[in-house]
């Protein structure tokens, strides 16, 4: 008897399930944490690609096929799926239940400003470290050291070593003055344009430890308009 009553209800649902030609999809999607408005529900039909859009309160209707795939897509949730299979009113109520997907914060760094003085004496103090070499009169003195330093890939290297740290040293005192000239609306960069910008700027050593505040404004705001015109 239990095995006739479950074979029955088995041919009474698939029966149902072929009947129907088209399914009447109504439910609600809910936030399951949060009092939300939807503005931008879409139920998509994927065995159609068709797709309308809900109501601001989470509700929607639609017509598919029975067995048909839907999803719900809504923006900052995860997709919810499920295949229309009708009641014996060819109809498929759904209830939605969401949460919302967790959001990735972009890194953010926060770099103290320096003031003008502090970065004017970084200027004036910049100095390129000097290597010993044997020159003049010491070459008649020490020829052999002197040769040497000529002739010695060592040597060289340590004078290399030394150039390109006095231009990081410069490049790290105009990068801060950019941050300040930025910061009160002199000019306007992004951190990630800020080492093209000084390799633009180019500017000599010798102005950028003796300049005013007010020479290098100038320059700097003058050299910022040129390269605006190529970005």
């Amino acid at each position: 008897m239990r095995f006739s009553i479950i074979t029955f209800l088995f041919f009474v649902t698939n029966f149902t399930y072929g009947q129907c030609e088209k399914v009447y999809v109504n439910g609600r999607v809910i936030d399951s944490l949060n009092s939300q408005t939807f503005y931008n529900v879409m139920i998509i039909d994927r065995s159609t690609g068709r797709g309308v859009f809900g109501q601001p309160d989470g509700t929607f209707s639609v017509y598919v096929s029975s067995g048909d795939k839907i999803s719900i897509s809504t923006k900052g949730y995860p997709i919810y799926e499920f295949f229309a299979k009708p009641d014996s009113n060819c109809q498929c109520k759904v209830i939605a239940y969401i949460e919302k997907l967790p959001q990735e914060i972009k890194e953010v760094v926060i770099r103290p400003l320096k003031t003008l003085e502090q970065i004017k004496e970084e200027r004036q103090s910049l100095s390129l470290r000097e290597t010993k070499l044997v020159t003049g009169i010491e070459v008649l003195q020490s020829p052999i050291t002197a040769l040497y330093q000529a002739f010695s890939k060592k040597e060289k290297n340590k004078a290399w070593i030394a150039e390109q740290t006095y231009k990081n040293d410069q490049r790290k005192v105009v990068k801060e003055l950019l941050r300040v000239y930025v910061a009160y609306e002199i000019i306007n960069l992004t951190e990630d344009e800020f080492d093209d910008f000084i390799t633009f700027l180019n500017v000599d050593e010798s102005f950028l430890k003796t300049a005013s505040e007010m020479e290098l404004v100038v320059f700097i705001k003058d050299k910022f308009e040129h390269f605006s015109s190529f970005r």
